[in-house]
């Protein structure tokens, strides 16, 4: 088939590697503007990597554009391919003989939205996956095409499993393309009462609150490694928390720290929590016990 490939950040990649190394074509690549950062403009990593692979990229800031409508028209593609981009217009949806296709990463219905991993993580989900699906005018409620679980062990962050699910991802995706193309799959329809949301998440967000029980907390923590990251107060400063583990249960003050054992706890409203990897603001990453060994502070967090 002639495909459209639309997608930005580098979860992207390994999809769009598969594409190429198939038998099916890809006509252009879609991807948002650059970003100038400072001094530098930064390309994508999809358009980057489609610059590397001498794939011809169509870069857009505006999708209801009648120009980039057009260009698109005139490419005559089979199907367009979607993984982490943006919403599009009905009638671009529409453009493709075959239909527009979407990879996500959740297991649809559950985590509709732009941060599906982070929620499952958050949530305290015990199991996630991908969702290759069409897309239709709605966000993430299109027709299912394939499906694959992973199970999600109980310390792993969002980088964890974001790094396994673009390349679950990238196979399921090729194998919904090749079943599209020999008209060979079957659609299964979402039920819409069991869908939860993934909302964008903002730094606001991403404050904890200490007098959650443990393991809420843990989640959290683990929900938002790397990025956009856990923090707190600590003298007045921002504390980022990367990696933790449910503590021992101890008579510790909510947000108190707290060495015990050679590790770092912090104290919740049931139990404790193991700050495993920690950033006080203007410092480097470290481990709890390496940044108790040179803490002289107040050691409450707020």
């Amino acid at each position: 088939m002639r495909i459209v490939f639309m997608g930005s950040p580098d979860f992207a990649l390994p999809s769009l590697e598969r594409l190429y190394e198939s038998d099916h074509e890809i006509a252009a690549v879609v991807s948002n503007i650059d970003k100038r950062r400072g001094r530098r403009v930064r390309p994508t990593a999809v358009k980057k990597k489609a610059v590397e692979l001498d794939l011809p990229v169509i870069e857009v800031e505006e999708l209801d554009d009648p120009a980039f409508y057009e260009e698109l028209k005139a490419l005559e593609a089979d199907l367009f391919v979607v993984v982490a981009f943006r919403i599009l217009p009905p009638e671009i949806l529409d453009l493709p003989e075959k239909g527009s296709i979407n990879l996500h990463a959740s297991l649809l219905p559950k985590y509709r939205g732009a941060a599906p991993i982070h929620w499952a993580i958050i949530n305290g989900e015990d199991k996630t996956g991908c969702t290759v699906f069409f897309l239709d005018e709605n966000v993430d409620t299109g027709n299912i095409i394939k499906q694959q679980e992973t199970a999600v062990g109980p310390d792993e962050t969002t980088g964890d499993v974001y790094k396994r699910l673009k390349k679950i991802g990238s196979k399921l995706l090729l194998d919904a393309v090749d079943q599209i193309d020999r008209d060979s799959y079957e659609l299964q329809k979402q039920d819409h009462d069991k869908a939860t949301p993934a909302p964008k998440l903002f730094t606001e967000d991403c404050k904890i609150d200490f007098s959650k029980n443990a393991e809420d907390v843990h989640n959290k923590i683990r929900g938002l490694s790397p990025f956009p990251t856990a923090w707190a107060v600590l003298d007045d400063l921002k504390f980022n928390m990367y990696r933790s583990e449910v503590g021992p249960s101890m008579d510790i003050a909510q947000g108190r720290l707290q060495m015990y054992n050679d590790e770092l706890l912090v104290g919740c409203k049931d139990a404790s929590v193991v700050l495993k990897e920690v950033q006080l603001e203007g410092k480097k990453r470290m481990s709890g016990k390496d940044f108790m060994n040179g803490y002289s502070g107040e050691g409450m967090l707020h």
